[in-house]
This record gives C-alpha cells, sequence and structure tokens, in this order.
C-alpha cells in the first residue's frame, strides 16, 4: 500500500481512509445526539438540527486533532487495542471534550444544543470502537505495515537490526538490507539484497515504502561512497528517506546513543525552547502540583504518622537530599523517607537495589504507591523540578556517569520531573548500563515534549502506580 505525505510525515493511505471514515462517523454521532437529546420536541428538534453543519464539523474536527495528539493509531502496534482504546478515551473525553465546551462558549456557531454535547461523546466513541474493530479485522496487516529497505550492510546496520530484535515487528517490516560499496558486512547473508545500480528499481522491486540509510561511510565528496543521486531518486519518487538514529527514536521512543553523531543533536528536529512553551509548561506543573496535592492531601500526614511511628516516634519523617537540577544546579529534593536512618552510615552514594534491606515496611509501601514522592510537589511549586521530566540524579552519580556515559549531562537541558518518559519505558535503574537505557529515553523526552506528551506521561503514570512497575 502507498504512502502520501502530509504535514510534512508519510502517512498509509490506509489509515488516511480510516481517518476518514472516523471523521464522517464523529460528525454522524453528533446528529445522532441531537436527535435523541430532542426527539420529544419536533420543534426544538429542527430547529437544533438546521444551520448545525459548522457544529458537527466542528465536533468531528476536534475529536480528530485530539486523537491525533494522542497517538491513537501509533498506539495500536505499541500498545494493543486495549491502549488504542485507552488513547482515545483521554482524547475524546479530556482533551475534546474540554476543547469543544471552551469552543461552543466562545463561537455560537458551534453550540448543538443544551445537553447535547454530554451525549455526542459516548456515541462518538461507540461508533469509532466498532468501526475499528471492524477495520483491523478486515484489513490486512501486512498492507498496513512500513515497508523498510535498509541500506547498509555494515556495524550501523547490524546495530540497527539489535536494537529492532529481527526484521519483523508490528506496523514494520524489513524487506533486506543493500549493502553499500566498502561495507564490512555483518548482517545474515540471508537478509541481503544484491546491490542494484538503481536503487530506485530496488525499492519498488521490494515494495518498500521506506528507505533507511545505516551506512558506515557517509561522505558525498570524492571518493565517498553514499549514493546520493539514488536517495534523491527515491525521494522525488515519494519514498521516505530516513537517518538510522531517526529511524530507532520513531520506532522504539529513545534516541540511541550508541549511534548518535553530535551533529544531530544540532540539526535533527525538535530540543525547541520558547518563552511561551516555558510559560505553558510551567502553568501546567503548577496546575498539575495543585490539583495533586488536593487529591492527596489526606494521605499525606496519615503516612507521615505512619513513618513516625515505626521509628519509635522519633527520627526525621521527611529525608532531604542534594540533587542536579536544570543546567546542573543543585536544589535540595524532599521525600518521606523510606529507609532506615543509617542508610548511608558511611557517608558514601549508595545504588538503591532490588529488595534493598534498607528500606521499612512502612518504606515498602509509600514506594511501591509512590506515596513517597508527594513532598516533591514542594519542589515543583518552588520551580526547581517540573511535574514531567528525567528524574534528577545524585550530584555523585552525576560526575561518574557522566564520565562513562556519552551525552549524559545533556538531561539536565530542562527541569528534572516528579514523573517521566524514562520511568514508564524502562524499570527502576540501578547501575551504570541501567542508567545509560534511561538516558535514551530521557533525550528522546527533550527531543519531543510537548504539553500533550507531558499530560500522555500522566495518564500511563497511573499505571506504573496501580501495578507497582519500577519499584525498589
Amino acid at each position: 500500500m502507498r504512502q502520501v505525505r502530509l504535514f510534512n510525515r508519510y502517512v498509509n493511505v490506509s489509515y488516511l481512509l480510516l481517518a476518514a471514515l472516523e471523521f464522517g462517523l464523529l460528525m454522524a454521532a453528533a446528529q445522532t445526539a441531537v436527535v435523541l437529546r430532542f426527539r420529544g420536541d419536533s420543534l426544538a428538534l429542527q430547529i437544533n438540527m438546521q444551520g448545525s453543519l459548522p457544529a458537527f464539523v466542528g465536533f468531528a474536527l476536534i475529536l480528530s486533532l485530539t486523537a491525533f495528539a494522542m497517538r491513537v493509531y501509533q498506539a495500536r502496534y505499541k500498545e494493543g487495542h486495549l491502549g488504542m482504546a485507552l488513547r482515545t478515551l483521554v482524547a475524546y473525553f479530556l482533551l475534546g471534550g474540554a476543547a469543544l465546551m471552551v469552543l461552543q462558549a466562545v463561537i455560537p456557531a458551534f453550540f448543538m444544543g443544551e445537553g447535547v454535547l454530554g451525549l455526542a461523546l459516548p456515541i462518538a466513541l461507540a461508533y469509532v470502537t466498532a468501526l475499528r474493530w471492524l477495520f483491523f479485522r478486515t484489513a490486512d496487516d501486512r498492507n498496513l505495515a512500513r515497508r523498510v529497505l535498509v541500506l547498509g550492510a555494515g556495524h550501523r546496520a547490524k546495530i540497527l537490526l539489535d536494537k529492532l530484535g529481527g526484521v519483523s515487528r508490528p506496523g514494520l517490516e524489513i524487506r533486506g538490507f543493500v549493502p553499500g560499496s566498502g561495507d564490512a558486512i555483518q548482517i545474515p547473508a540471508e537478509l541481503l539484497l544484491h546491490a542494484a545500480d538503481n536503487l530506485l528499481e530496488t525499492a519498488h522491486a521490494n515494495d518498500a515504502s521506506e528507505i533507511v540509510v545505516a551506512l558506515d561511510e557517509q561522505r558525498s565528496s570524492e571518493g565517498g561512497s553514499f549514493p546520493l543521486a539514488g536517495l534523491m531518486d527515491c525521494k522525488l519518487d515519494g519514498i521516505q528517506i530516513t537517518e538510522t538514529v531517526s529511524f530507532l527514536e520513531r520506532e522504539l521512543e529513545k534516541v540511541e546513543i550508541d549511534l548518535l553523531r553530535p551533529s544531530w543533536l544540532v540539526f535533527s528536529g525538535g530540543f525547541r525552547v520558547s518563552t511561551r512553551r516555558d510559560v505553558t509548561k510551567r502553568a501546567f506543573d503548577l496546575a498539575a502540583a495543585l490539583t495533586l496535592l488536593v487529591v492527596a492531601w489526606p494521605f499525606m500526614p496519615l503516612t507521615a504518622l505512619a513513618i513516625w511511628a515505626e521509628s519509635g516516634f522519633r527520627g526525621p519523617v521527611l529525608y532531604r537530599q542534594e540533587r542536579t537540577g536544570h543546567n546542573g544546579r543543585g536544589f535540595m529534593l524532599v521525600k518521606y523517607r523510606s529507609m532506615r536512618t543509617d542508610a548511608e552510615k558511611e557517608g558514601k552514594a549508595v545504588w538503591a537495589k532490588a529488595n534493598d534491606d534498607r528500606v521499612t515496611r512502612v518504606g515498602r509501601f509509600i514506594r511501591a504507591t509512590r506515596l513517597d514522592e508527594l513532598p516533591q510537589l514542594w519542589n515543583v511549586l518552588k520551580g526547581e523540578m517540573s511535574f514531567v521530566g528525567p528524574r534528577p540524579e545524585r550530584p555523585e552519580f552525576v560526575g561518574q556517569l557522566a564520565e562513562q556515559i556519552p551525552y549524559f549531562r545533556e538531561r539536565h537541558r530542562v527541569k528534572p520531573g516528579l514523573a517521566g518518559w524514562a520511568q514508564l519505558c524502562f524499570p527502576y535503574g540501578a547501575s551504570v548500563e541501567d542508567a545509560a537505557e534511561k538516558l535514551r529515553y530521557d533525550l528522546f523526552y527533550i527531543k519531543n515534549h510537548t504539553i500533550l506528551m507531558d499530560l500522555l506521561i500522566l495518564v500511563q503514570t497511573v499505571e506504573v502506580v496501580l501495578v507497582g512497575k519500577g519499584v525498589r
């Protein structure tokens, strides 16, 4: 199935068809809600149906945009049908519902009638869920998958293959590897394609919709091996051309530092900062922190009392520890104490470990439920932390890790967070290797973070709290 370019991204035609069908069903859901709301009053029904086309279009457009913002379609391959359904629920009822209420209050033409919106949202969810079930039941997954040709068969191509875990994964199929001139072949022979003089013909022969450039040598000057003309032919034919790090970033939602060249950080998209973004994120932090504070306030004195009682009504309830924050500045992080008071009696910073015997009984519970993190709301309110961001590390570990892991200090380009992308995607880190893996996810967040991504992380963090994922 061919792809078309839309908003600087290549989109499978099948998904465009699904989106168009969903748009029509969303408009039908709004009309159904009007009929149900005013079914006993023919005059009111006639009045609300007449001239309501802008309102129906606005309803469908807002919900379609929020679904796109929540990456609903990508979730099908990464999180399954349940993940797709949960993201749609948040997109429609939280983001879409709020946007539509504001829109209807500000622009009268988008008002569908008293009480209609409350009916239209669940009807829209039901209609769209039924459509997707039918679509994915009848559609051929092989046609929906991106068919990829990898240009290169050396070291970078081997890392790419290892990171993906094979040539096939949900939504993606690697058709083969085309060796570059001078490549030291590291790809199994059965995956290699004969190098062709015409790269476009090779792409067409393998029905490729994307080419990933994984050449070890990428010079295009005299004596180099970069096939500039062939790649331009493919790009002008509508085949997406992607660099290795960007491809793996998209597929794995992390930045592979093993393949990263310093120039990529500068020239790739993302890593943008603006005054508007800073103001918006600060407002989001304050709103989220105050909301959680109101919800969690009844549990905070009970947590403090439990900690104090377990220690014989003596010893500190709170634990203060220096952490490294935005641009390397230090600050004092506040948590409920979950370890014994002599946890670091030798005065040296120690990594936490699985089943750490320094953790108290109460501490084990408040760590599993994340109650120990609640005092950090004070750090958020003070502006030392953000609600979402990389977890702050201790200065002792930062110096050690920066010497062993390239680009480690780049994680301090944003404020540290109470919740984070790395915590969702990777268990609690307790070694240099774990810190390197978490850095991959932190760099992905720093590069791509938006308020919508922050909201998505908060929604998914609920699962982490419920199942105790990543607790040590």
